[in-house]
């Protein structure tokens, strides 16, 4: 289990996943290390005691499981500098609306891939991780990964046809509710509630309901019904939601994104 990991590219997702499995001690420094372009993200790193190496190949060349963790229209270009030195090698890849076929024709099917899609969560141990199901990568290498993607969150196995959307749902939504959590907020400053009281308010009501969703097993119906008194103050604000399109701008929302994922590359 003492692989060598490297990450190729390292922001937002990336760092995510290394901090994360850091934090967990799921990974250990000396078996870590990165490839990024800024001189800030070169300093933190070091920094942080993780090794940095100046390009690609090196990287490819050192690691046992590469991560590709770029944006997707640069995985092409990053790929050929290293493919060489990833032969025979697994590629864990978190770039979005990169199939395993892409990937695959990128690094002329030389490697041995696992699509994945986290969301940034991650960094504090609450993320949704999502696995491709269809993977060659060997069982070693498969619990490796896992042994890391359990430190961030919750892993779910799901058929690569439903990647694209699942990933969707699980990578977009922290953006989408920080605004649903702004919006809160900013209901609860126009009826006098002190701004960061407000964002507090709504982000911990946010959280401890999914929390209670997920650790029940009750039904979004049932939590909504549960707060719903007949003619009280709550039915009064879901007609407003209602009235507003709520429930289509989010069903629209989800589309939209997931075809974007697909027009990625």
């Amino acid at each position: 289990m003492d692989k060598k990991l490297g990450f190729i590219g390292c922001g937002n997702m990336g760092g995510a996943i290394l901090m994360g499995a850091l934090k967990k001690e799921a990974l250990n420094k000396e078996n870590v290390a990165v490839v990024v372009k800024s001189e800030k993200s070169k300093t933190k790193y070091r920094e942080l005691g993780i090794t940095v190496f100046d390009t690609v190949k090196e990287l490819c060349e050192w690691c046992d499981i590469a991560v590709l963790a770029v944006k997707p229209y640069m995985a092409k270009d990053v790929l050929s500098e290293g493919k060489a030195e990833l032969k025979g090698k697994a590629l864990v890849s978190v770039a979005a609306g990169l199939t395993n076929s892409m990937l695959l024709d990128m690094t002329d099917n030389e490697v041995r891939v696992l699509r994945t899609m986290p969301n940034t969560p991650a960094l504090i141990g609450e993320g949704v991780m999502i696995m491709c199901e269809e993977t060659d990568v060997t069982e070693e290498e498969k619990a490796f990964v896992e042994k890391v993607y359990e430190a961030n969150g919750a892993i779910y196995w799901i058929p690569e046809k439903l990647m694209d959307s699942a990933g969707t749902v699980a990578g977009c939504t922290p953006a989408f509710v920080a605004m649903f959590i702004e919006a809160l907020a900013d209901g609860g400053v126009r009826e006098g509630v002190p701004r960061e009281m407000a964002y507090k308010l709504a982000a911990n009501a946010v959280y401890g309901s999914a929390k209670m969703m997920l650790e029940t097993g009750f039904s979004p119906s049932v939590m909504k019904d549960m707060v719903c008194s007949p003619g009280g103050t709550t039915i009064e604000g879901v007609a407003a939601l209602e009235e507003g399109g709520m429930r289509h701008a989010v069903i629209d929302c989800i589309h939209r994104s997931t075809e974007k994922t697909k027009r990625l590359v």
